[in-house]
């Protein structure tokens, strides 16, 4: 019989990783046991250790474990936004789904860095702002829009926030998926998902029909739900 995991199983695993941070064959069965103990109560600001280990190799998997904790990562998501900003794809895609976790009113900066990434010029970076800008609270909508510098993400942003009201503008979704640029197309497609139930999809079909793939694969996607 196995008993409790131990804190030291989840040390050596943080030193496994941080002495072979090139080599996946290595890394990747570590970071798959050190995720089961943090699960297991290992304590998860241990990985600030990688985070701040001065190699670059190891913020993609240190973002990684953040992004599939859930909410126990929230001790950590003040380091959240230097990874928004990493020049590296996944880590910015991972730490995206971080903030949608554990983000509250409380850190309106850090879902403005969010809603600014809508212009990323990686689309599976846009995709999961998209999926961000669906699922997100109204809160953490509310805290995200306060918190941007007058301009276009911050206008379509409250403009979203609108369609939580009790009439919400389906015509101007319409019209945005249709006649917006690509960021605004974004912003309407977040709203056509968040109006679409099981019964009523027709928001989400026009957004599968816009040009850019991101969207139409999400909203093909959201539509393949409801079937």
């Amino acid at each position: 019989m196995v008993g409790p995991m131990q804190p030291q199983a989840g040390e050596d695993l943080i030193e496994r990783i941080l002495a072979h941070p090139a080599d996946g064959d290595v890394v990747g069965p570590a970071a798959n046991d050190l995720l089961s103990e943090l699960y297991a109560g290992y304590p998860v600001e241990n990985l600030t250790r990688l985070l701040h280990s001065g190699d670059d190799q190891l913020v993609p998997t240190a973002t990684w474990l953040l992004s599939e904790l859930g909410e126990l990562a929230e001790p950590l998501i003040d380091e959240v936004p230097p990874l928004l900003s990493s020049p590296v794809r996944s880590v910015r895609y991972d730490a995206i789904g971080v903030v949608l976790d554990n983000a509250d009113e409380r850190h309106g900066p850090i879902i403005a860095q969010v809603m600014n990434l809508s212009r990323d010029p990686e689309s599976g970076v846009r995709w999961k702002v998209l999926e961000f800008l669906a699922e997100a609270s109204i809160e953490q909508l509310r805290a995200g829009a306060s918190s941007l510098p007058p301009g276009q993400i911050k206008e379509l942003a409250e403009w979203l926030i609108l369609q939580d009201d009790e009439e919400p503008d389906a015509a101007g979704i319409v019209i945005r998926l249709e006649a917006g640029d690509p960021v605004t197309r974004l912003f309407a497609a977040a709203a056509a998902a968040s109006l679409s139930d099981g019964e009523n999809t027709s928001l989400l079909e026009h957004a599968a029909l816009v040009e850019e793939e991101e969207i139409r694969s999400f909203a093909q996607e959201r539509l393949s739900e409801s079937d």
